[in-house]
Formats: structure tokens, sequence, C-alpha cells
């Protein structure tokens, strides 16, 4: 049962891992027309008419967007290894609860750089621009956000199970 779980979670770290990178390395977090064309903005940069600028303005919450989303990607990627490194020698081990740890960690950075991003750009860009939404990386955040939890849940829950579970019992045994 430790296996099966273990092995889904990890499956879906991993998942959670390649969605989590895309999100934050890509520029369609916020799409919206400015001066009549189309714009959009990622974490690192913003583009206009396919011309893309670094971020000029130091913000509060784009900065602390940035490293949750950073702490996100590297915690998954700890929680992925650690769930694969429970595999390579099949033993029953603190690892499988290691890994959960850290995917529900990533899950928990993901979603206070989200909650963060949501609630400044409702409020800061909301007003600003009349046509504005949410773009495809901002969602795929999101996604990411909810394997990478579901994956610890999932690890933690196969480490449980397998500790609440009796050891087989030896049928040569005379006790």
């Amino acid at each position: 049962m430790l296996y099966t779980l273990a092995g889904g979670g990890t499956l879906s770290g991993a998942a959670a891992f390649v969605l989590l990178i895309v999100s934050t390395a890509t520029d369609y977090w916020m799409q919206y027309r400015y001066s009549g064309n189309f714009a959009n903005q990622g974490l690192w940069r913003f583009c206009i008419n396919n011309k893309c600028h670094a971020h000029t303005l130091t913000v509060a919450f784009w900065d602390a967007t940035r490293a949750f989303m950073l702490l996100s990607v590297l915690s998954c990627f700890a929680g992925v290894v650690l769930g694969l490194s429970a595999f390579s020698n099949r033993t029953k081990n603190s690892r499988v609860r290691t890994a959960g740890i850290a995917l529900l960690l990533s899950g928990f950075f993901a979603l206070l750089a989200l909650a963060i991003y949501t609630g400044m750009t409702v409020s800061f860009f909301g007003k600003r621009y009349i046509q504005w939404r949410f773009s495809w990386s901002y969602i795929l955040g999101w996604f990411g956000t909810i394997l990478v939890i579901t994956a610890g849940i999932l690890q933690i829950y196969g480490y449980q199970r397998s500790t609440a579970e009796p050891a087989p019992q030896n049928p040569t045994d005379s006790s």
C-alpha cells in the first residue's frame, strides 16, 4: 500500500513540478489592453505588441510572489527526489513522509504566492486597467498548487498506512 500511494504522490509531484516551473517562468499571468494594444505580463517581465521588457518597477507583491514561487519549485523538486529515492532501496522508511512534508510545504508556498498575486492584482491592476484578465500561466500555477498538495497528502497518507499495518507473520514462527 505504501508504494502505491507514494508512487501516485511522486507522479503527482512530478507533474506539479513541471506546472510550477512553466507557470513561474512564463509571461502570461495577466493580459490587458494598454493604449489600445494587447499586453501581457508575468513575474519577470511584461510584453506589449510582442516586445518584452523586464519589470522596471520594484513592487513588493511581485517580489513576494517570485520568492514564494521559487521556494515552491525548490520544495517540490526536493519532494519528488525524496519520493523517488524511497523507491530505490524498497524499504519502508521516513523518506516517504519527508517527501510528503516537502510537497505540502511546496503547496503552501505556491498558495501564498498565488494569493498575494491575486489580491494585489485585483486591487492594483483592476483599478488601473479596464479590460484585464488572469491568463494561462496564472491558471497553471493553481493547477500545480492543487497537484502538489494532493501529492503531499498521498505521500503522508501512504506512510501512515504503512506504519499502521501489522508486520506480516512468518508461518514457521511458533509463537
